[in-house]
């Protein structure tokens, strides 16, 4: 037993050195500006303003964003295309070698109205190609968007099963308007060439529809999350001593959103979301982590979390890392609220999903726990489809052939 752990540990090495080598022998190979890795995330105001981030082989190239209203029809060179121009760096992706990142921001946008954009240097040679995404409407009484985790690859290949697994989630759902993803999104955070397939994979969803990430405990390690920063441009407004994009908050719709990081600095993020969660008017409370209280198990180092949860009365977790489906019943208080044989709840308690995952990896089922409402193992990628009209939201989950595996409503 111990000669194969020992053989199975050489061979995951020799994977990522090799993934490592890729990764520096793209950048060796092309010092162009062509963007790679795009990625449009929320920062400001959804309906007046849009983030982009993406890689290139040049780190003196300019990082510039144009963009038009999709029914313009103008070119690129007309004077009333509107032009963004943000920031540029480095990442040290191993080997010696750097990539450079780019990071801008559009604002000044009109609500409810889609965009047609690219991004690029500024020169030539050195524009994406474009793309499009739609403001959120000023009024808005419904709205989905979907929520997966665990993409966590290696190869390409464990990557097309997280791109098909979007691909049924976009189609199953096709007006949803963005993606929370509850962490880790590769295997190994130094592995570029892993990053690289991760967005090239799903580059038509998350070019478009803003994607929202959960940092994981395969995304930031022994406090180090460099590589998971330098892919997506988020909003400052999180813990103070938390890196940016590491915790968050956004609203959208009837909903406020707060995105924790389960891995790092736990006592000043408690101190953030009890004020986060006291400051925000909207009905509709949703908190995504990664290693949640009330997964496959139990995650006692945030259990403080679950005391602001009761108190402040959030709706739904989304939680990651035990790759495997669980929800709970409503739960107040470390106990069932309500009726938990319901499928509509009243706002009794919290509920608590695992959406198993999204990529190669899956976990033996784990034993039942007395908050399991659902719980399961069917060895398929899923996702879920949120909905939120009115004074109710609709969860459905899905695996990656297209069969419905459960869904409930919250009612307020």
């Amino acid at each position: 037993m111990k000669l194969r752990k020992d053989l199975m540990l050489v061979l995951a090495c020799c994977a990522l050195l090799l993934a490592g080598a890729a990764a520096v022998e793209w950048l060796k190979a092309d010092k162009s500006q062509k963007p790679v890795a795009i990625v449009t995330t929320f920062k400001g105001d959804p309906m007046t303003s849009r983030a982009f981030t993406w890689h290139s082989g040049s780190r003196q190239a300019a990082s510039v964003v144009q963009l038009m209203k999709e029914d313009a029809s103008l070119g690129w060179d007309d004077e009333r295309v509107m032009t963004f121009t943000g920031t540029s760096s480095s990442v040290d992706i191993g080997g010696g070698a750097s990539q450079a990142v780019h990071k801008a921001e559009a604002a000044g946008l009109e609500p409810g109205t889609a965009y047609r954009y690219r991004v690029g240097s500024g020169e030539a040679k050195g524009w994406s190609d474009a793309a499009v995404f739609e403001t959120e409407p000023e009024q808005l009484d419904s709205f989905s968007f979907i929520n997966v985790t665990d993409s966590q690859g290696v190869t390409e290949q464990d990557f097309d099963l997280w791109g098909n697994t979007l691909n049924k989630a976009f189609a199953t759902f096709p007006s949803a308007a963005f993606i929370v993803h509850n962490g880790d999104l590769t295997e190994d955070p130094e592995d570029e060439q892993a990053w690289t397939s991760l967005f090239a994979k799903a580059s038509k969803w998350v070019s478009q529809f803003p994607f929202m990430p959960v940092t994981g405990n395969h995304d930031e390690v022994d406090g180090l999350a460099e590589r998971f920063i330098s892919h997506f441009n988020l909003p400052n407004n999180g813990a103070e001593g938390s890196a940016q994009g590491t915790a968050y908050s956004f609203d959208y719709g009837s909903v406020h959103f707060v995105i924790l990081n389960s891995e790092s600095n736990i006592k000043e993020q408690t101190k953030w979301l009890s004020s986060d969660l006291e400051n925000t008017d909207k009905p509709w409370k949703v908190v995504a982590v990664h290693l949640g209280p009330y997964g496959g198990n139990t995650y006692k180092k945030v259990k403080d979390w679950t005391k602001l949860f009761d108190k402040f009365k959030v709706d739904l977790v989304l939680q990651g890392h035990n790759h495997e489906y669980s929800r709970s019943y409503p739960l107040r208080d470390g106990q069932i609220a309500g009726d938990g044989e319901s499928e509509v709840q009243n706002r009794e308690g919290t509920v608590y999903v695992v959406t198993n995952a999204s990529g190669q990896k899956f976990n033996e089922k784990k034993e039942d726990q007395f908050y399991h409402k659902v719980h399961f193992q069917n060895g398929k990628q899923m996702f879920a489809g949120i909905t939120v009209s009115g004074d109710s939201l609709t969860y459905q989950a899905y695996d990656a052939d297209g069969q419905k595996l459960d869904e409930f409503v919250l009612k307020h």
